[in-house]
């Protein structure tokens, strides 16, 4: 349909994801299917009516995502009003964190070199999975023990720090599987998000740990213990890429030279003995 392809061009020329675009398609394309009417015809009656139905079998998390694919659909390419559309509060849950002893027996239930790393380095930099995949060997100082997200959400670079004892088993990881491969866990191309999820889950079962556990677990447990080191939460932002802090719209700065000064966890883990 001429409107899903505006929706998708639309998102694409303003820099949202794959994922966004996807999921945004998916649900706008699912009410015009049970609406049945022209996009011309379509009102905010016919959207309350959608999202109503929704109620009954869908998350509240996920009326949230369908109205927010919804609101974009009628302003920027319909061109209409969406201002009379009630929305649910977003779902505020905690989320699981694991304790340093849970990490200590994840990473030891790993059951390769490169299944350790990888979980090993998403806790020791607190990276999103879809950042990790697309890691490139060039993208990292092994010298300093830094590396630059490139274009991660929101298309922003930033700066990241990881342990200098895991860094060192990176570098012997990458001379070991060869450099010229061009991604730091993969050849030529990215390792899909969906495999590190499905490494996690076996090693999580091995480990017989009970929580639930996923890649973004284990960014929240090295937030929440560098929170518990001392560091300040302004540059846990800054190292996380959030735009906002506390649901806030204000923006923090925090330079490279202090993001580097931070004590990574990970170097808590294996203490000297």
């Amino acid at each position: 349909m001429e409107s899903i392809d505006k929706l998708k061009s639309e998102l694409k020329i303003r820099g949202f994801s794959p994922l966004t675009v996807r999921n945004y398609t998916f649900f706008v394309e699912k009410f015009m299917q049970r609406i049945n009417k022209s996009p011309l015809d379509l009102n905010e009656d016919d959207v309350k009516i959608y999202l109503s139905e929704m109620f009954d079998t869908k998350s509240k998390n996920t009326i949230m995502l369908a109205a927010a694919s919804l609101k974009f659909f009628f302003l920027e390419v319909l061109k209409k009003d969406f201002k009379n559309i009630p929305l649910p509060k977003k779902e505020k849950k905690l989320p699981e964190i694991l304790s340093k002893e849970e990490i200590i027996n994840l990473i030891n239930s790993t059951d390769t070199i490169k299944s350790r790393l990888m979980i090993s380095f998403l806790y020791s930099t607190g990276l999103r999975v879809s950042e990790i995949v697309k890691l490139k060997i060039e993208d990292l100082n092994l010298n300093e023990n830094t590396g630059w997200v490139r274009k991660g959400k929101g298309s922003k670079d930033r700066i990241f720090v990881f342990s200098k004892g895991l860094g060192d088993e990176i570098k012997e990881y990458i001379e070991m599987r060869g450099k010229e491969n061009l991604y730091v866990f993969s050849k030529e191309k990215p390792l899909t998000t969906r495999n590190i999820q499905k490494i996690i889950s076996g090693t999580r079962k091995r480990a017989g740990i009970t929580k639930r556990v996923t890649p973004h677990t284990l960014r929240h447990s090295f937030a929440t213990h560098l929170l518990e080191n001392g560091t300040d939460i302004r540059t846990i932002q800054a190292i996380l890429g959030h735009a906002s802090l506390n649901t806030t719209q204000v923006y923090t700065h925090i330079s490279s030279d202090q993001i580097k000064k931070v004590k990574n966890p990970f170097d808590g883990l294996y203490p000297t003995i």
